[in-house]
């Protein structure tokens, strides 16, 4: 019997999705839930398990943008699973070959040159360079090309040089083209604006240095700046509950809890998994969220449910490097804040100069619903609370709010 295996819907509101690999050939036996294909949707990208063991034929190419419920693929459930594999025939050796040495017999010393040609000299900075010698004017006898004609040479700018000149197309993934959308979108919708400020993380430093491998062994998991960051928004947040609103056609819709996206990086791309209510969240809670969202992300796992909804964005470019960015906002949210690397510089504590590791924080926001005094007012919050973390945001008992 031939089994039909359609798309099945990924999602509320997807309509179809992209064959971005197929993971099997058109004659290989598949067992049942074995993973036979890759789809990409406008939110991510889902493995295709199989229904049912047996023989496949594919119907759709690596590309196709395929309907759900649409049919791709036939698995024919009466096949018998084929036994042995051909690959493990053993490999016939190839006939030696006796190889003739040849005697080399070197050419001739001459000093005659042909019009246009370089003296060993010159061909070896020629190539440092770049350049063809044809392309240089030789000033020594018959035109040769000398050594000070190779040095004084430039390459011609609008002549290509002798490295490669290749080039590749390949093809955007729907999860990629979405997001580009999606990006635009928000730059042509919005009154973005972005604000900045500057982060003393040494109580944060002072904290995990003190606690970090306490916490580890006995939660399992790190204690790292997410959970730090996390709460200090989730704090800011209830304070400026502007940031935590978005736009729905003519009304603003506030929210009396704090989802907050993630962005990490997966093997498709950028994705925003959710932390759902937050401010509900311990430390341990928090770190223990972001590894499972991380983890699932990385290996391909993430839903779309999963990365549905959030209230507001938390981006870490800090751990590629970046100094300081504008972050855009992931919509339909009103707000983002971008984490950035963190580098010991010189700052005045108490009246004196001191080196401390800095980070510099950026916060995207909607103007058309955020003022500048609430968006400001945030962002010293979260810095207030970095700077502080055991009065504001663990209430002055360190051991109770890590549940050491």
């Amino acid at each position: 019997m031939a089994l039909e295996m359609k798309v099945p819907s990924p999602g509320e509101s997807i309509t179809e999705v992209e064959i971005a690999q197929w993971l099997v050939e058109t004659g290989d036996y598949v067992e049942k839930d074995q993973a036979i294909a890759e789809v990409d949707s406008d939110k991510a990208t889902l493995e295709l398990p199989a229904e049912a063991s047996g023989v496949i034929t594919l119907m759709a190419e690596e590309g196709d943008a395929v309907a759900v419920g649409q049919v791709v693929c036939l698995i024919d459930t009466d096949a018998a699973k084929p036994e042995g594999d051909a690959s493990s025939a053993p490999a016939v050796e190839a006939p030696k070959v006796e190889e003739k040495k040849q005697e080399v017999v070197a050419p001739a010393k001459t000093e005659t040159y042909a019009t246009g040609t370089a003296s060993p000299a010159a061909k070896k900075v020629l190539a440092e360079k770049g350049i063809d010698a044809s392309e240089v004017k030789g000033t020594g006898r018959d035109g040769r090309v000398t050594k000070a004609d190779a040095v004084d040479a430039k390459p011609s700018m609008g002549t290509p040089g002798l490295g490669a000149r290749g080039e590749s197309r390949k093809k955007l993934s729907m999860l990629r083209r979405k997001v580009a959308e999606r990006l635009v979108s928000v730059k042509n919708e919005t009154a973005m604006l972005t604000t900045f400020n500057e982060v003393d993380m040494q109580p944060i430093f002072d904290l995990r240095s003190k606690y970090k491998e306490t916490f580890k062994s006995k939660h399992g998991v790190s204690l790292g700046f997410m959970s730090f960051f996390t709460l200090a928004c989730v704090r800011a947040l209830q304070m400026y509950p502007a940031v935590n609103s978005m736009i729905e056609g003519k009304e603003m819709i506030s929210y009396d809890f704090q989802d907050i996206s993630i962005a990490v990086s997966g093997p498709k791309g950028l994705m925003v998994p959710v932390i759902r209510n937050a401010e509900n969240l311990s430390f341990r809670g928090v770190e223990s969220e972001v590894k499972r969202l991380a983890i699932r992300a990385r290996d391909g796992q993430i839903t779309v449910d999963e990365m549905t909804g959030g209230t507001f964005t938390i981006t870490n470019g800090g751990v590629f490097g970046s100094m300081l960015s504008t972050p855009i906002i992931n919509p339909p949210q009103s707000a983002i804040l971008g984490m950035h690397n963190i580098v010991e510089r010189p700052i005045v504590r108490d009246g004196q100069i001191v080196v401390a590791p800095i980070m510099y924080v950026a916060l995207s926001y909607d103007h058309r619903i955020i003022d500048g005094k609430e968006s400001v007012g945030f962002l010293v919050a979260v810095k207030e609370a970095l700077e502080n973390p055991e009065e504001l945001l663990m209430n002055n008992n360190v051991t109770k709010a890590l549940e050491l």
